[in-house]
């Protein structure tokens, strides 16, 4: 479940709460992609501005509508103790995997994220991806940690920030990594930018946000990554370079993806909770250009 291509949907909000028909219409594109994963209630999910039952039916929507792509549901939380009330939800709901980031108010220490992760861990039957992005989590992994956690049952994946730019350390950073942890847990990705780096350096899986929305070309990038298709990979990836320019220039991915689906008729307009906003109009029409050029609809 954590190889291949794990697309994140978004979680489009309404004016009465979550966006229903619209998270299925998200829900649909990706199985009729046939991603290899879907993974609700990422980052791009905005798990934490979402209320507890806003989650719960997140998770039964993704459950409902995946038909036999595996599911991975975000459970984090600031206390251990709503982590796993959404460890058990998701469980119940038939999630397949579960991810967990190191969320806090306070700044964490090594100690206090391991015990988080061997609670959870001894808590559930599923497998489970560690979320390792201190752009939103304020916290850096050591590979120590790393393979401390690895080591604790139903661990099942390490989804990483990125890669270095040369192919050569991207390469090294990946093999230092897969060195300390057990075989069977898988190494991924993040970053839709560092994606082909990564998956050609040797990540097993790339956790992508476009790939929540535009399936099948972040697909074609992992699936030559997957064929040894090193060059075809990187010239895929280069080619949205106009894509994560915008990224940059907007603070992430979030607002860019959420203003393209909104662009594109799949969400309502305002669908980000507040204080969160997508793109003014200016920005707008330059998204439209880029997606465009691009041929992304």
């Amino acid at each position: 479940m954590f190889t291949g291509l794990s697309a994140f949907p978004l979680s489009p909000l309404g004016s009465d709460g979550i966006d229903e028909p619209a998270f299925i219409r998200l829900m649909a594109r990706l199985v009729s992609a046939e991603v290899d994963s879907i993974c609700a209630l990422g980052s791009t999910g905005n798990y934490a501005y979402l209320h507890a039952d806003q989650r719960a039916r997140i998770t039964r929507l993704a459950v409902e509508h995946a038909h036999n792509i595996p599911v991975i549901i975000g459970v984090g939380a600031l206390t251990t103790d709503e982590v796993l009330f959404y460890v058990e939800d998701a469980q119940n709901a038939g999630a397949e995997g579960l991810l967990l980031p190191p969320m806090s108010y306070q700044p964490l220490q090594d100690a206090e994220v391991f015990t988080l992760y061997e609670t959870v861990a001894h808590a559930t039957d599923i497998p489970l991806c560690v979320y390792d992005n201190p752009t939103t989590t304020r916290f850096e992994f050591s590979d120590t940690l790393h393979a401390e956690i690895a080591r604790l049952p139903h661990i099942g994946s390490i989804k990483i920030p990125g890669v270095p730019d040369d192919p050569a350390e991207s390469v090294a950073r990946v093999k230092r990594l897969k060195a300390r942890i057990p075989n069977h847990v898988t190494v991924g990705v993040s970053g839709d930018a560092f994606a082909a780096r990564g998956l050609n350096a040797g990540c097993d899986a790339w956790y992508s946000v476009i790939g929540g929305l535009f399936p099948e070309p972040s697909l074609a990038i992992t699936r030559a990554a997957q064929a040894g298709e090193v060059d075809k990979a990187a010239q895929l990836c280069n080619a949205l370079t106009p894509l994560w320019t915008l990224y940059k220039q907007h603070g992430g991915s979030l607002r860019v993806i959420a203003s393209a689906a909104e662009q594109l008729g799949l969400v309502g307009s305002a669908c980000l909770p507040r204080p969160l906003q997508a793109l003014d109009d200016a920005e707008r029409r330059a998204l439209g250009d880029v997606l465009d050029a691009l041929n992304l609809s």
